[in-house]
């Protein structure tokens, strides 16, 4: 997964400390001196924590120790961080707000990078309708100002979790709607550290996928909307809210949905009329609320979730012949 973006949550704040912990990733450290000298550098632009908990980091509230979690600020900071893991054989993800992420008990013998100041960016031109977000912008942030300039096609994106660059990468939204479809273009750091701007047509948008490649890092993007009635947004939102307050259990710890819903089939239903609904591991649930939501009932592990995830698997695949498709993202696991 090195290379990976996907919707995250938190960011690191702190100083960088040399080399604690380093006995846990061995794998790592015999290539880590390099990137160590960056990462304490007085000139690095970017908040460094060594071994940081990613259960502080995801919206699961599960996760071990990233080796380092940076929350880097400048496109400089973040070519020179990738480099260095490039050249070391250093694993290496980038990850927006954690919606969408599980971290493997043992954590991740790598860097975790977060998007900070200089990618957060956030330009809308309400004559032109159109909009400049830096990937690491909140998507809800997006929806909220397109709302306010009424700039209308992010409507369906309301009170979805993440980042612009999560959102992007995964291309979110419905099987009938996603955000791709309003990308004029996007400009990504290639491993090579060439920055390159792709228009949105060169992109394959399609359900929950896209073509960005693993090791791409999206920067930006810029979203062609078009203009639109408030009053008309507003209903519509407010409609889509309530919708997904009634459906979905947003007060406990999740990833929202946990698999792709099968091509003419509504995975809820799939699961739901095998009677998981209430099915447990350890301190993970098949949600009672929607049956494509795993929850943490609470002190829930990565290994919980893990096995829930396939023993639903496995139930669908032996009744329906349907192999379902996760749509969460798994980090730090060996397989």
């Amino acid at each position: 997964m090195a290379g990976h973006q996907a919707q995250g949550r938190g960011t690191g704040q702190g100083s960088a400390a040399p080399c604690a912990g380093r006995s846990r990733a061995g794998r790592v450290a015999a290539h880590a001196a390099p990137l160590e000298a960056l990462l304490v550098g007085k000139g690095f632009d970017g908040d460094v924590r060594p071994n940081e908990p990613m259960a502080r980091h995801t919206t699961y509230r599960i996760g071990g120790p990233a080796r380092f979690f940076v929350n880097v600020h400048s496109l400089g900071a973040l070519g020179q961080l990738v480099g260095v893991c490039q050249a070391e054989g250093v694993p290496w993800v980038v990850v927006g707000r954690g919606s969408n992420l599980l971290v493997a008990d043992e954590g991740f013998p790598g860097v975790v990078i977060t998007l900070g100041r200089d990618f957060r960016n956030l330009r809308m031109d309400a004559q032109a309708a159109r909009c400049v977000a830096g990937a690491g912008a909140l998507l809800a942030t997006v929806v909220q100002e397109a709302f306010r300039a009424a700039c209308s096609g992010l409507e369906f994106a309301v009170g979805t979790p993440g980042t612009i660059g999560g959102a992007l990468r995964m291309n979110a939204g419905t099987r009938d709607e996603g955000i791709g479809a309003r990308v004029a273009s996007v400009a990504v750091l290639e491993p090579s550290g060439a920055m390159v701007r792709k228009a949105g047509s060169d992109i394959e948008w399609g359900y929950r996928t896209t073509s960005f490649a693993p090791d791409e890092t999206i920067l930006e993007c810029e979203l062609a909307l078009e203009p639109g009635d408030a009053l008309a947004m507003q209903r519509a939102m407010e409609s889509k809210m309530t919708r997904r307050k009634s459906t979905q259990p947003l007060g406990k710890p999740s990833c929202g949905s946990v698999f792709r819903n099968p091509e003419g089939a509504s995975v809820g239903a799939l699961i739901d009329g095998l009677g998981l609904k209430g099915a447990s591991v350890g301190g993970a649930r098949v949600s009672d609320v929607h049956a494509n939501f795993i929850v943490n009932e609470g002190g829930a592990t990565a290994a919980d979730v893990r096995a829930l995830i396939d023993l639903v698997r496995g139930k669908v695949s032996k009744a329906h012949g349907i192999e379902l498709v996760p749509e969460v993202r798994f980090l730090g696991f060996d397989a």
